[in-house]
């Protein structure tokens, strides 16, 4: 928001000042500063003027404490499956290794698919003849998988994961010699929250 950025750079500053920064009467951002004011976003002192609040400060140190945290500095181990494998192989692999996505590579460890719980939920009811299918049949292919980079930074991770509505993301690096993404790690949701919690206690 503009009034936040020009007290960022001016703090303290009057709202007669800040309502002639902007070119507009002083009675038209009253309202905007009482709220921002109230959400603690900024503070004021009569005969001062305003500056930065509690919030807004609180917020910022947050993001300074991810600045500088990249994917490769969080991420877990990939839990793969050979694209030969079957529907029966994949549920057996998700229980064992208590995730929630399968990787699904080529045998030169290339991403090849993805497949979640759900998907495999969606074969396997009512369908006798699933277990014996080949994962290939279920999994989501290229280009719909999202990915990440071991260099992409966590936030970038995140936003990826809340704007697909996905619970992990496989991280991949490409393999010049074969231009193939081969899968080194995966990043999920249950990171990103450790990572919080481990911050915030900090």
């Amino acid at each position: 928001m503009e009034i936040i950025e020009r007290v960022k750079k001016h703090a303290p500053i009057t709202g007669e000042h800040l309502a002639e920064m902007l070119g507009i009467a002083r009675p038209t951002i009253r309202s905007d500063l009482a709220l921002l004011v109230m959400l603690g976003y900024l503070d004021a002192k009569p005969k001062v003027g305003y500056f930065l609040g509690k919030t807004l400060e609180r917020e910022e140190s947050s993001y300074k404490k991810l600045d500088g945290i990249y994917v490769k500095d969080v991420m877990g181990l990939p839990v793969v499956l050979q694209e030969t494998a079957t529907v029966n192989d994949a549920v057996v692999s998700l229980f064992l290794e208590n995730v929630g996505t399968l990787m699904i590579v080529s045998s030169n460890r290339a991403l090849v698919g993805i497949v979640s719980r759900k998907d495999l939920l969606k074969v396997t009811l009512g369908n006798a003849g699933a277990p014996s299918m080949p994962i290939s049949l279920v999994m989501t292919r290229h280009p719909n998988i999202v990915t990440v980079s071991p260099e992409d930074h966590v936030i970038d991770a995140a936003r990826k994961m809340i704007h697909h509505q996905v619970d992990s993301l496989p991280v991949v690096s490409l393999d010049a010699e074969q231009d193939k993404d081969g899968v080194i790690g995966r990043i999920t949701k249950t990171t990103m929250t450790k990572l919080m919690l481990e911050l915030a206690a900090n």
